[in-house]
Formats: structure tokens, sequence, C-alpha cells
């Protein structure tokens, strides 16, 4: 093959690549549409040519009611117990052939395995739906709208939806909430009213607009029933902490520092150590508050110190001078402990 010859053939392949990407992506045919062609028939007789003779044909484009809903993200959303409005974002898109609006709904998973493998361990609560108004991809409180449906969303078209929920106390990190939004075709046709449920049409075609199910299996729901349905995680990340306290005698009266024993007039160290374990999300503001019992005195010559270490099973005599001691309690605040950290908080008090 000449080198000419070659450049025509790639050439020719090129073109019927692009004919065919072009075709891949153009819009389908609106549903309703009327597609009419006519035939021509031209003949001769006796070498005359004669009137044309024709014909036509009128079909109805049928209407194909077809969606999807993708999770935005590619993992579970991380909240925190007691967090309100937690946020999961989705993509509705139809694709059907026609404008429809698209009743939303969400469902709490008990027991299932999650989008993203994690087994869903509790729900939340106050679960509510938002489209996005002003299309930035972000919820925007007071500007996204609350809703139940997506209003007259036409063909090809996508709309943002935000779910949040409230995460309720407690939770452990590692736990898991599922839910499922379900976005589920109605008929389209009048603005600012959720449309008549939709029906397939039984039977063989007919001459006007039938209506077919095109939707592929969600979720929760079946193929070619008008919906389809997606799953995804609210995924709790916290600190998960660990007290552990401790006690030493310094000295007494009678020994002094020498093997000193617990008796009354002892000097005795506590230590207070707080420990979060590994992937874990850091504490913050942990405060730690210790009521002192009638038996003991504290010792405000030594006070306390703060953010001390911990090793080998022990408190390290460490930290820096800090918190208080006031009605009757110790009281200091570290300011975080951080996943595999352990700080303490160090006081001394006299046996009455």
């Amino acid at each position: 093959m000449s080198n000419k010859s070659k450049m025509l053939t790639m050439g020719s392949v090129l073109a019927l690549a692009m004919l065919h990407s072009a075709n891949a992506m153009a819009a389908s045919t609106a549903a309703g549409t009327t597609i009419t062609n006519t035939a021509t028939i031209a003949y001769q007789v006796g070498g005359v040519s004669q009137n044309s003779v024709t014909a036509s044909n009128t079909i109805t484009v049928d209407r194909k009611v077809n969606v999807t809903i993708a999770r935005v993200g590619s993992s579970a959303t991380s909240v925190s117990p007691g967090q309100s409005a937690a946020i999961t974002t989705f993509t509705v898109t139809n694709l059907s052939n026609a404008t429809l609006d698209f009743a939303l709904t969400v469902a709490q998973q008990s027991g299932s395995t999650g989008a993203y493998g994690a087994t869903d361990n509790f729900d939340t609560s106050n679960v509510k739906i938002y489209v996005d108004t002003n299309a930035n991809g972000t919820y925007n409180s007071g500007t996204d709208t609350l809703v139940t449906y997506l209003d007259e969303l036409v063909a090809d078209a996508s709309k943002t939806v935000f779910v949040l929920s409230d995460v309720p106390l407690g939770r452990l990190n590692g736990d898991d909430a599922t839910i499922v939004l379900t976005a589920t075709g109605v008929e389209g046709g009048s603005s600012g009213s959720k449309g008549a449920t939709l029906t397939e049409t039984a039977g063989s075609n007919t001459s006007s607009m039938d209506t077919v199910f095109a939707d592929s299996a969600g979720a929760t729901d079946s193929a070619r029933d008008a919906a389809f349905s997606i799953k995804n995680d609210y995924l709790v990340f916290t600190a998960t902490l660990s007290v552990t306290k401790t006690s030493k005698v310094i000295s007494d009266p009678v020994n002094g520092t020498t093997n000193p024993k617990a008796i009354p007039g002892a000097t005795i160290e506590y230590c207070i150590a707080v420990a979060n374990a590994s992937g874990s999300a850091s504490a913050t503001s942990v405060t730690i508050t210790d009521p002192l019992p009638s038996e003991i005195s504290y010792n405000s010559t030594f006070g306390i110190f703060l953010n001390g270490t911990y090793s080998s099973g022990a408190c390290n005599s460490d930290g820096s001078a800090g918190g208080s001691y006031s009605s009757g309690s110790v009281t200091g605040t570290l300011s975080s402990v951080a996943a595999t950290e352990t700080k303490t908080v160090i006081y001394r008090a006299t046996i009455n």
C-alpha cells in the first residue's frame, strides 16, 4: 500500500470514529416528537415521465424513562458525635428523553454493608434534602432549597442534591450510618407541583406516545421501575480516650522521703493520664476535674502541672504549671490529645 493510500485509509477511519463519537454524544430525540418521511416513486410510460407517486409515514417518539444518581466524592462523610446537619452530596441525572419531576426519599439502612464497606450500626436523625439552588456544588444554608422532589428536570440535565442529618452523641470511632437516596421519576410538565405517578405502557407499541422504563437497578431498587437508589455513609471519626489515675507517696512525717508510707501527714502525688487511641481524631479542650475527698487537703505549694508525659506505665514528673483549685476540686485543661498520645495532670495533696 502506498503512503498516499495509507493516509487516505487513516483519514477515513478517523472520520468514521469522529462520526461515531458525535452520534454517541447526541441528545436523544424528545418524547412526543413526530417523525415523518415520504417516499417518492418516479416512473415512465412509453418513455414519457409520469407524475410521481408518494407515500408518507409518521411515527411518534415514545418516552424512555431513565434516571441515575452518583455520589460526590470518593469516601464516606466524616462526622463527629453530636454533629448537626452533616452533609452527604449526590448528583441526580435525568437520562430520559423528556422533562420529568423526580421524587426524592432517604432511607436508613440497618445492619447492611455501606457504600465503602463499613457495616451500618446506627441511624442519623432530622434527615433533610436540599437542592443546590445556586449550582455552586456546595451547601449554602439559607440559599439552597429544602425539597421533596426535583421540579421539571429536563432531559440530560443534572442537579446536585444535599442530604443533611444529625449524628447522635455517644457514637464511637468507626461507627457507620448508611443512608439510601432514591429518585423516582414522575410526570413533569407543571412547574411548582410534583407530577403524577408514571405508568409504563403495556402491550404492543401504539400510535401515540408510549412510556418505557429503562433505568438500571440501584442499591435497593429493581431495574425498570422508573427509579434509582444509591448508598452513602456517615463515618464517625472521633477521639477514643482512656483515663488512668495513679498515686504515689512522696514523703511522710516519720520516714521523710525514704520508703514513705501513706500515714496522716504524708504527701501524695496524684497523676491523671489521658490517652487517645491509634486511628482516632484529636481531642481538644480536654478538661479534667478531680474533686478531693475530705480525707486529704490540696497542696498549694506544689501546685498543678499540665501536659506532662507518660512512659513505661508511669507518669513522668514534668509538664507546665497551670490549672486551678476551687471549691474542693482540682481542674486542668489539656489543649489537645492527638491519636497515640498521652498527656497528664499532676498535683499533690496531704493526708489529713
